[in-house]
């Protein structure tokens, strides 16, 4: 559907800007980049880090474009397959990378406490939780990241990996297992309840 055929104030779907794009309007692509460019680029940022994430956004849409054709029409929302996308370009880069930088650094989410009375927690925690996320499979964790850290629905996230969504369950499930049975993460928690009862 071209997306001149879309009734004015109404919303194309990014479907719908991409079947525009394939029929000639390169404005359609643009459009549909500005809808996820910042959802991409914070997934990027948690994991490559910011430097590594502004030259990984271009190579993205890139990419995207030049695979525009085997989008899949049937989905209104592009937005898991661009995350699909955006892994495949971190994955080339982590092959490209020394092990020890193959982890994201997800202690820069943010903390839902007051950081100042627990600034040395904070740094166990990020450490502990790198260590628990290197701890799990890479696709457990690839599926955790993207239903906890990009907010992504599970059926989703399966879209974004090519896996069924119920393996995407079952693997969700095992790293939230494996997480509540890690011993760093066990201490940590204790040690963040007993700041939390001193105050």
């Amino acid at each position: 559907m071209n997306t001149k055929s879309v009734p004015r104030g109404t919303v194309a779907s990014d479907a719908d800007l991409i079947a525009g794009c394939l029929a000639g309007d390169e404005d359609a692509f643009v459009r549909m980049v500005s809808r996820h460019e910042e959802a991409i680029s914070r997934y990027l940022v948690r994991q490559v880090g910011r430097e590594a994430a502004q030259d990984l956004l271009g190579e993205v849409w890139i990419e995207a474009y030049t695979s525009r054709a085997s989008y899949d029409r049937s989905y209104a929302d592009a937005r898991p397959w661009l995350y699909g996308v955006a892994l495949n370009q971190v994955r080339r880069l982590w092959r490209n990378r020394p092990p020890e930088n193959l982890i994201p650094d997800m202690g820069e989410l943010p903390i839902a406490w007051d950081p100042w009375p627990t600034v040395e927690i904070r740094l166990d925690a990020r450490e502990a939780l790198r260590g628990a996320l290197a701890a799990l499979r890479p696709d457990a964790r690839d599926v955790l990241t993207l239903v906890v850290g990009e907010d992504l629905a599970v059926v989703d996230a399966a879209r974004v990996l090519g896996i069924t969504a119920a393996k995407a369950r079952r693997l969700l499930y095992e790293a939230r297992a494996s997480l509540r049975q890690d011993s760093r993460i066990a201490a940590l928690l204790d040690e963040l309840n007993n700041v939390g009862e001193s105050k």
